[in-house]
């Protein structure tokens, strides 16, 4: 026999919570402009029952509903698709950042004696380090700048005391952290460290986390045309406000509830759209910037507990 579905007690609790939960939520945002409405509709009732000339049901052909919610829908689906460009960029950034990382870590060889610089290969070893280092350092970066943030102090331990006091008077860090890295892999080439192909290699990839900035970046510093937005508020009050004109004959005393029904469903679809169309910010409803950095930090402070076979000196790296 077929089996059905029955949800389990604890989803059913986690919708429930959910559905009286704040955080998150456009109602904060929202319960001014509804109780404005509410009061609006209370007003029109109580003129309505002192035989007030109030009620106006021709207006219901001033904005239709259909157009109106034609607007909100492509108003939420525009913000929605620069929130889930956003979390693709940062998907690459992140599938990006280990590729770089590895590829660095296992093909950037460290050999036995000094180099032609006069480097040592303990000195060598802890270079490759901080380039990785610096690997996770550029997502951190990217998120801070894309969030108009300095540079702070989450910075720090990426970053050697020199770096980090020459990232705070750069006008973009991102671009200066992937110009170091950038830096070493022609450093390392130039050693013979590594090989010609693998420097294009290493180097696309570092172009293709500058490509992940660019995107961020064009999500960020282009936004909904003001004209658009400002329409779409435009119809929006007025289509509140002359709600409760056009209802108050059949409805009466439940006017006042209507309206604000109403009003909470359509400003909310709005706020919706506004809260989401730039996904960078600390707000519940925007990408987990900062768990997303971790855990690249993560992953790359476990790929350097590993040693390499090209690593031909006898320390172990650690």
């Amino acid at each position: 026999m077929p089996q059905t579905y029955t949800p389990s007690p604890r989803s059913q609790r986690i919708w429930f919570s959910m559905l009286v939960q704040l955080q998150g939520s456009v109602i904060p945002a929202v319960l001014p402009r509804v109780l404005v409405c509410a009061a609006f509709g209370l007003l029109i009732t109580i003129l309505y029952e002192r035989g007030w000339p109030v009620s106006l049901p021709t207006l219901s052909g001033v904005i239709p509903s259909i157009v109106l919610g034609l607007l909100l829908v492509f108003r939420t689906n525009t913000a929605y698709e620069r929130f889930w460009e956003g979390r693709k960029l940062w998907g690459m950034m992140v599938n990006v950042s280990r590729n770089l990382a590895r590829q660095i870590w296992v093909a950037v060889e460290i050999k036995d004696g000094c180099c032609d610089d006069g480097t040592s290969p303990a000195e060598n070893r802890a270079a490759k380090r901080q380039a990785l280092k610096l690997v996770a350092a550029f997502s951190v970066a990217t998120k801070l700048w894309l969030r108009r943030d300095p540079v702070d102090p989450e910075l720090q331990p990426l970053l050697t005391a020199e770096q980090y006091d020459q990232l705070q008077t750069m006008n973009h860090p991102p671009l200066e952290i992937a110009f170091w890295l950038g830096d070493y892999l022609q450093q390392q080439q130039t050693k013979g460290c590594i090989n010609a192909y693998q420097l294009i290699k290493l180097q696309e990839l570092l172009d293709l986390l500058v490509d992940v900035l660019g995107g961020c970046e064009r999500i960020l510093k282009t936004p909904i045309p003001l004209a658009y937005s400002i329409h779409i508020k435009q119809l929006l009050l007025v289509y509140c406000f002359t709600l409760p004109i056009q209802v108050v004959d059949p409805l009466g005393d439940w006017t006042v509830l209507t309206v604000g029904l109403i009003s909470f469903a359509v400003f909310g679809i709005e706020e919706i759209g506004i809260e989401i169309e730039n996904p960078f910010g600390r707000d519940p409803n925007d990408l987990p910037l900062d768990d997303i950095c971790k855990t690249m930090q993560r992953n790359i402070h476990d790929l350097m507990t590993l040693t390499p076979s090209v690593d031909r000196d006898t320390q172990q790296v650690r």
